[in-house]
């Protein structure tokens, strides 16, 4: 968003606000743009039709970026069908008025959770994802195909965006890193679930930006093919939880005291982007390291803390 309003373009959000967790975050985050007169935000949810056709009505969009989706791995598993709901249903009523509404380029915001528990590393775009490992990771496999339906039916011009952990400013406050600073800070135990060897490829949020605008930049289509293009994002580093652990609390100053729990059902053991496509055909070059990106992370929690 920050990125988009900087270049000069006119900028159309739909959020629903969805009460996952504190709305009044999500508020937070938006507050700075809603005085630009380029920016326009709809509060909808992606399941209201009638909502969206507004939108697009009224937006006129060029270029789509769909990143809404119920997220989440464990909670999927309490709550399969919402999950259906918003990121199934949802995703086709997305495309259906992109292609309405004659959009030229649709970014799709994918996960890693559509590997599921590929042995196989790191994970290339060509690898199977008929077995993803919780409602979460199908729901997100299912908006691919759906993607890449719309582009052979239709000839809509979509990229899909595979994200491997994204962290960072404005990250969701029930993820790890931002669960685990805070409760590093309060000096509470960190919930580990496992024995802290599965392994994430942690992404920092402005690498994932740059590898969103080359998304919407990108034309080179496969000849004779339908134009959908599958890329992963990620920083081809992964990092075991017990590491990140000391990490984080190195970069707060805190001494972590653990909560050892179980491993829970719809985790993987590892995530691990093959970044090979990415870098050739997208020129995407993840540049923020682990530590810079939780230096950077610690930083901007500092000012969020004074500014509340």
């Amino acid at each position: 968003m920050d990125r988009l309003l900087a270049a000069g373009a006119q900028v159309t959000v739909v959020d629903s606000f969805d009460p996952f967790y504190d709305p009044a975050v999500k508020r937070l985050n938006v507050a700075p743009h809603l005085v630009n007169p380029r920016y326009r935000l709809v509060e909808a949810d992606i399941r209201d039709v009638q909502a969206l056709e507004q939108a697009f009505a009224e937006g006129r969009p060029e270029a789509v970026v769909h990143l809404a989706a119920r997220a989440g791995v464990r909670p999927s598993v309490e709550d399969p069908a919402t999950y259906a709901a918003v990121n199934v249903m949802g995703t086709v009523n997305v495309l259906e008025a992109s292609r309405r509404y004659g959009v030229s380029r649709f970014a799709f915001g994918s996960s890693s959770s559509v590997y599921g528990g590929n042995r196989k590393v790191p994970f290339s775009e060509e690898d199977p994802v008929l077995a993803p490992a919780s409602p979460y990771g199908a729901t997100k496999a299912a908006g691919e195909a759906l993607c890449e339906s719309f582009s052979a039916c239709y000839g809509l011009p979509v990229v899909a965006l595979r994200f491997f952990t994204v962290y960072g400013p404005r990250q969701r406050p029930d993820l790890a890193i931002h669960k685990f600073a805070w409760l590093l800070r309060r000096g509470e135990p960190l919930p580990v679930f496992g024995d802290g060897s599965s392994e994430r490829d942690y992404t920092y949020v402005d690498d994932i930006v740059d590898g969103i605008l080359a998304a919407l930049a990108f034309r080179a289509f496969p000849g004779g093919e339908a134009p959908f293009r599958l890329f992963n994002l990620g920083s081809d580093r992964p990092v075991r939880l017990d590491a990140l652990v000391d990490l984080l609390a190195r970069t707060v100053g805190r001494e972590p005291h653990l909560q050892r729990l179980p491993e829970q059902v719809g985790d993987v053991r590892r995530t691990w982007a093959d970044l090979t496509r990415s870098r050739r055909e997208l020129g995407y070059a993840p540049r923020v390291s682990l530590e810079e990106g939780l230096a950077r992370f610690a930083r901007w929690l500092d000012d969020e803390r004074m500014e509340r």
